[in-house]
């Protein structure tokens, strides 16, 4: 089969796996109808941070508007019922993800934070020199930083699981790097620069089998894929509420109860404490012993009702959806003459990382920028990802639950542009 045949079966691939009305989706978005130096908005950023539908923005402003007060230690009314919506939030993510109580949901600033807890609380409690601490080559900062710090401080040893050429974790090497010292895998459900799907269930069923615990990175997961932590059988599971259509400030570190309640707190302060004297200090339980001082509480408000979008869609549909969005541009960017993709694993979310020939990934986005195509450009804070192949940057189009074959089309037609340019 030819090259265009095969090309022309994927797009028709893709046209049919369409599954909602995505021109009604979009009217819920109220920032992508307008124009960017006269062109059309095209948001392909959704891997750095998603954009938020209307009724997320309306009930951030219905608790500034209303019942906006402090939460857990007031006893008027505005003060009950902030705590209603915030703890009800607690409730949706849990729901959401399926944990087994809604006290092992921990709201962080977002995954970077829930990331840095773990490895503060659970290195103090269950790491000495000599332990070691598995993770992957295809990490975002978020999940390589943490644990060269830990093992600067306390003397660990970090491993890390080699990836192939297609960007794929290569299980054989991840089986021979396990061993009696290994107690935690840190690893990633998507990878943010490339798109990968991480079979994580293996992952962490390979961990369990020497005795280690698993932490999933799942920033660029939650987004595209139904997430059930008790299913995938992992210890700790991070994710951050913008990347879901909610706000910026606010993400979630699930836990196992007893493992959490195993865990030193994270911060002192008011609100994750028993009591407090002079002499010591009792902590709460989780998940409020690792929630010092004053939550985002209005933030906790609009990730709960991200939730509650995406979950009305169907976590189902908006997959099928991107996967016909990614199949699209996957075939439109491969015709392409000189755009090379990074990361062609078999299994993907709807990610796109690519080089040009002759053009930086910086020109490729200043360009894209003026034609009215928002992409992100650079090593996506995942160097070694960069590293592994051989390249400083790339440009990304990462993909939502909104974005349209249309908008992939203006896409290309902006990388006709960059061809022109540097042509």
């Amino acid at each position: 089969m030819s090259d265009s045949m095969k090309t022309a079966e994927v797009l028709e691939g893709a046209n049919s796996m369409l599954a909602f009305d995505v021109e009604r989706v979009r009217a819920d978005f109220p920032i992508l109808h307008q124009e960017i130096y006269g062109q059309p908005l095209v948001y392909l950023d959704n891997g750095a941070s998603a954009q938020c539908p209307r009724a997320v923005i309306d009930s951030m402003s219905e608790v500034y508007e209303t019942y906006y007060a402090n939460v857990h230690r007031g006893v008027h009314y505005l003060s009950q019922r902030s705590t209603d919506a915030f703890e009800g939030a607690r409730e949706k993510v849990a729901r959401f993800i399926n944990a087994a109580s809604a006290d092992e949901i921990v709201f962080a600033r977002g995954t970077t934070e829930a990331i840095n807890l773990v490895a503060d609380s659970f290195g103090r409690a269950f790491l000495e020199p000599g332990d070691e601490v598995i993770i992957s080559h295809m990490e975002h900062h978020s999940n390589i930083v943490p644990w060269q710090l830990l093992r600067d401080r306390a003397g660990i040893v970090l491993k890390v699981i080699p990836i192939d050429d297609s960007g794929n974790l290569v299980m054989e090497a991840y089986r021979e790097l396990l061993g009696p010292r290994t107690k935690l895998v840190a690893i990633t459900h998507v990878a943010n620069s490339i798109g990968t799907i991480v079979p994580v269930k293996e992952v962490a069923r390979l961990a369990h089998a020497v005795g280690a615990k698993v932490l999933i990175d799942g920033a660029q997961a939650v987004p595209h894929l139904q997430v059930d932590v008790q299913d995938l059988g992992v210890d700790f599971y991070a994710f951050s509420s913008h990347k879901l259509y909610g706000p910026t400030g606010i993400g979630v570190l699930w836990g196992r109860f007893d493992l959490l309640n195993a865990l030193p707190p994270y911060q002192g302060g008011g609100d994750m404490i028993q009591r407090v004297t002079l002499e010591k200090s009792e902590f709460k339980a989780a998940p409020h012993r690792f929630e010092a001082g004053t939550p985002a509480i209005v933030e906790a408000v609009g990730l709960g009702v991200a939730i509650d979008y995406v979950t009305a869609l169907g976590l189902d549909n908006i997959a099928a959806h991107e996967h016909g969005i990614l199949a699209y541009a996957t075939a439109k960017l491969s015709a392409v003459e000189g755009l090379e993709i990074v990361g062609t694993a078999e299994d993907k979310a709807a990610i796109v990382s690519f080089t040009m020939l002759g053009a930086h990934p910086h020109d490729i986005g200043t360009i894209l920028d003026r034609t009215g195509v928002a992409v992100r450009a650079g090593h996506h804070c995942a160097e070694p990802t960069m590293d592994r192949f051989g390249v400083d940057a790339t440009a990304r189009a990462s993909f939502g639950l909104y974005n349209t074959r249309e908008e992939v089309d203006q896409l290309v037609e902006g990388l006709m542009l960059v061809k022109e340019f540097f042509g």
